[in-house]
């Protein structure tokens, strides 16, 4: 353990060390898909091949916020230079309506609930699944290795089971009521009707056997294949609304990523519908014009502005971040300096300020996220998600496969920006971020944390940027958020800070945790790769050294004598 002490005089304590590679660096919220990655590099494959086997073997070690029946986004960098945007996002199915869900309130805290929550649980919750797609095509067009390779660690740990760990019971423990009303989720995660003990064998040979037949058949397995039949007929016999056709006409999008600029440093994020890539630039944007390193990490007034620029951010996101083929998204004004100046003309230094409210808290915080680079000069950033904890709490049967509740970060309102449209796609948080100095690139992360995602990793960017932490102290040192609303602040930040922000009118809270695990790699001047996962997860960086013997050499010592 490393201690670190702010300006303020707050410590906290690194409770991880990093990891360093030359040849290629994976950094996972599970060691058992951390090594899945490596096993890809280790084998000869990139940075794309090691990420997506990461993420179908979170499939089956974290089931809770993972899966090929979810979404997600994924940002790559190719070793041409060439940045991309991968968009795997759910969306409503073809039946879909704006009215098709009776709401409890029109005002926070309920604004989001539905009666019988009929958006979060169950067959109306699911939204048309796109993750698959996308993690397949990425491999398909940037990878180097087959996918039935690619499978074969998430196989062996299905078939075969992995060790259980608290986090993975915690989560089982605290969705155990509804897991238990599904036949599958409770005979696979509370067999005999209790929690799996940490540390015992966990398998899943249904989910194995799926996995088997995506390995065989690609996408098709789900896009039109068996497994698309039993989800389809699922939904028609349990009242969804998903069908064959709304299987087949999903597509992933690339986009190009919002280019923002911050001292020096090039940030890249996904564009809309996620949140990231506009509200990061325009974040940082505002804070550019304070003196942050001065202020110090953790006082009062780097809090204050920090929580300021969020609750601008949260007042504006509510146009940048829908579907930008259903909403104009005024993006080029959003992440403009001007725009910045004006936004940051109206903040009070002195004073927490009520901005305009920002969308509903929507979005599930579980997710999971993979950073991995390679040797060549590629990068993967993906944030991907089944939304809540076990998604919509059911499988389809016979499958092993947990059904999203994407559905749930629709407006459940009608005729408003966000709300449910037949092919609309999700908004979303995710913010795998690339950073560049001179064009090269310095560091790449992201987390899950549902609407504290692109807020904590802008704090990470200011802690390495303005603050000058490690990699190790930047993912794990202590974090903020708000939306407008009560500022919530990590326990490690301090006593006095706290007051000070109260005096500036924040109503404060302290929850156990802000936002998940997150996973950066940093890109050092000598060539080595730095990897580092914080306490929020089990989160677990590989980095790869070595290589082959050189050649010409031979085991035999009478070979090449001279």
């Amino acid at each position: 353990m490393t201690a670190w002490t702010d300006r303020a005089g707050s410590p906290f304590t690194c409770e991880k060390q990093p990891a360093r590679g030359s040849k290629g660096m994976v950094v996972t919220n599970h060691p058992v898909a951390s090594a899945a990655g490596a096993e890809m590099l280790l084998a000869g494959g990139n940075a794309i091949d090691a990420a997506i086997a990461a993420l179908f073997t979170l499939t089956v070690v974290e089931p809770m916020m993972v899966g090929p029946l979810g979404g997600g986004v994924a940002h790559l960098r190719l070793a041409d230079g060439r940045h991309l945007v991968l968009d795997g996002l759910s969306t409503a199915p073809g039946a879909a309506r704006g009215d098709m869900y009776r709401t409890v309130s029109d005002t926070l805290p309920d604004y989001q609930e539905t009666v019988d929550g009929e958006n979060k649980i169950g067959p109306l919750a699911m939204a048309v699944p796109g993750a698959l797609a996308g993690w397949c095509k990425a491999l398909a067009e940037h990878g180097t290795m087959p996918l039935e390779e690619v499978l074969r660690p998430a196989i062996r740990a299905a078939a075969e089971g992995f060790r259980v760990t608290d986090y993975l019971a915690g989560a089982i423990g605290d969705a155990a009521t509804d897991l238990a009303t599904d036949p599958g989720l409770a005979a696979t995660f509370l067999p005999g009707g209790e929690i799996p003990a940490v540390g015992s064998r966990l398998r899943q040979p249904a989910l194995a056997e799926s996995l088997k037949l995506i390995a065989a058949q690609g996408p098709k397995a789900l896009y039109g294949g068996e497994i698309g039949r039993a989800l389809a007929a699922h939904m028609a016999a349990s009242g969804g609304l998903i069908t064959m056709a709304d299987l087949e006409a999903v597509q992933v999008i690339e986009r190009q990523p919002v280019r923002g600029s911050y001292r020096g440093f090039e940030v890249l994020a996904p564009p809309p519908p996620a949140s990231s890539g506009v509200h990061m630039t325009q974040m940082l944007n505002v804070l550019e014009g304070f003196d942050i390193a001065r202020l110090g990490s953790g006082s009062a007034e780097t809090i204050h502005l920090l929580a300021e620029a969020l609750k601008l951010a949260f007042a504006d996101r509510a146009v940048a971040t829908a579907d930008p083929a259903f909403i104009n998204v005024p993006v080029e004004k959003l992440i403009s300096k001007d725009y910045a100046e004006e936004r940051r003309a109206l903040l009070r230094l002195d004073q927490a300020q009520d901005w305009a409210p920002g969308i509903p808290p929507a979005e599930s915080a579980n997710t999971t996220h993979v950073t991995v680079a390679d040797s060549l000069g590629n990068i993967v950033a993906t944030t991907q998600t089944i939304n809540s904890l076990f998604g919509a709490r059911f499988s389809i049967p016979g499958t092993g496969l947990i059904a999203n509740n994407y559905m749930f970060n629709f407006d459940p309102h009608p005729n408003k920006a966000l709300s449910v449209e037949p092919g609309k796609r999700v908004f979303t948080s995710m913010a795998p971020s690339i950073v560049l100095k001179g064009g090269e690139p310095a560091f790449a992360l992201g987390l899950p944390g549902g609407l504290r995602i692109f807020g904590s990793a802008m704090q990470a960017i200011i802690n390495l940027i303005d603050h000058g932490m490690s990699l190790q102290e930047a993912v794990e040192a202590p974090r903020i958020w708000t939306q407008g609303h009560t500022l919530e602040l990590e326990p490690a930040i301090s006593a006095e800070a706290e007051a000070g922000l109260v005096t500036r009118g924040h109503m404060v809270a302290q929850p156990k945790h802000i936002g998940g695990g997150m996973g950066a790699i940093r890109f050092l001047p000598d060539g080595m790769l730095e990897g580092a996962a914080c306490w929020r997860a089990d989160g677990t960086p590989v980095g790869i050294a070595g290589g082959l013997a050189r050649p010409g050499i031979r085991f035999n010592p009478e070979v090449g004598r001279r």
